[in-house]
């Protein structure tokens, strides 16, 4: 068989992930020397993401985990009108205004940023977040976005935007130089207690949510805690380990993904058809980036299983 051949064949089964029957058929060492070069492959994509968050970011890194950390604390519909709410309501900015009042005069940045105060249902509480905004949004010329911004329809109640945004005033009025404890975190119980806020009770009241049928979480929990140690603490100690040349902490980021559970998910699902589970999060993060970036897209030419696969083709028939 001809290379040529070979890939127009895998290709034509990369819908489903056709290579999974032969993955699995590999011996662990192999497997792993695979889920590696794919993993790794991952990362350093995630990496040039951050880079250009972080040049964006006048080359803060404070400020490039704080756009990193709205990314993902909230739900994928809503990524990029959050990165903007961050651009928007600057790190330094919550930083001046932490203190007594902190918490008040951060919800009202983020609330009234996001645009969202209007949406709220009016109250002695939230005429007060929007006379803080009115005189925080002329102080810090903040131009908050258009409500009509955030998708709200389809996204889980304890994922929703009025939730984590609450979520993150929390965090952000108990921490501070917040990049150094994400460097140093080291499984996901150290993530789970840097992130493991609790948004107030007036948040979680059904009157005041978008799902009003019931009451909500408050708290971040240990599902989302992992989501954030992997896309975003990993990533981040992965990214300013390479910016900055520590190995170290190239080796902290494999390390904590290794700690973390495989995710569960439409991919991970796929690929346990063919009797592939993954122990870990950094065997899952290999996987989701071959079916994700590679077989959605049939880059079989370029993919290291799929090379793999051409090579031990065409040399056999040779």
């Amino acid at each position: 068989m001809e290379p040529t051949e070979a890939y127009d064949r895998l290709r034509q089964g990369a819908p489903v992930c056709a290579c999974g029957g032969y993955l699995a058929g590999l011996d662990a060492l192999h497997r792993s020397e695979i889920c590696n070069a794919l993993t790794f492959d991952r990362l350093n994509g995630k990496y040039r993401t951050v880079r250009e968050v972080y040049l964006a970011s006048g080359e803060n890194w404070n400020q490039t985990f704080y756009v990193m950390l709205f990314r993902y604390m909230g739900d994928p519909a809503n990524r990029e009108t959050y990165m903007e709410l961050a651009r928007r309501v600057r790190y330094k900015t919550v930083l001046r205004e932490r203190g007594e009042q902190g918490s008040v005069r951060i919800e009202a940045m983020l609330f009234g940023g996001a645009g969202l105060l209007a949406t709220l249902p009016e109250d002695d509480y939230t005429r007060l977040l929007q006379r803080e905004f009115d005189y925080l949004s002329r102080k810090y010329d903040i131009d908050p976005l258009e409500s009509d911004r955030w998708q709200m329809r389809g996204i889980r109640p304890a994922n929703r935007p009025t939730l984590r945004l609450a979520q993150l005033a929390a965090f952000l009025s108990r921490h501070e130089f917040v990049i150094e404890r994400v460097i140093e975190c080291r499984s996901g119980a150290d993530v789970y207690r840097l992130f493991g806020v609790e948004a107030p009770q007036y948040w979680s009241s059904p009157c005041r949510t978008e799902d009003p049928a019931s009451e909500r979480p408050r708290r971040v929990g240990h599902f989302k805690s992992d989501i954030l140690a992997i896309n975003l603490v990993a990533i981040l100690q992965f990214a300013y380990g390479t910016y900055t040349a520590q190995d170290g902490l190239l080796a902290r980021a494999v390390a904590l993904l290794e700690s973390i559970p495989a995710e569960d998910n439409r991919y991970m699902r796929r690929w346990s058809d063919y009797g592939l589970r993954p122990a870990n999060a950094f065997e899952s993060q290999a996987l989701l980036q071959l079916a994700a970036v590679y077989c959605a897209s049939s880059r079989c030419t370029e993919c290291p299983v799929g090379r793999r696969i051409v090579q031990e083709l065409c040399g056999r028939e040779e």
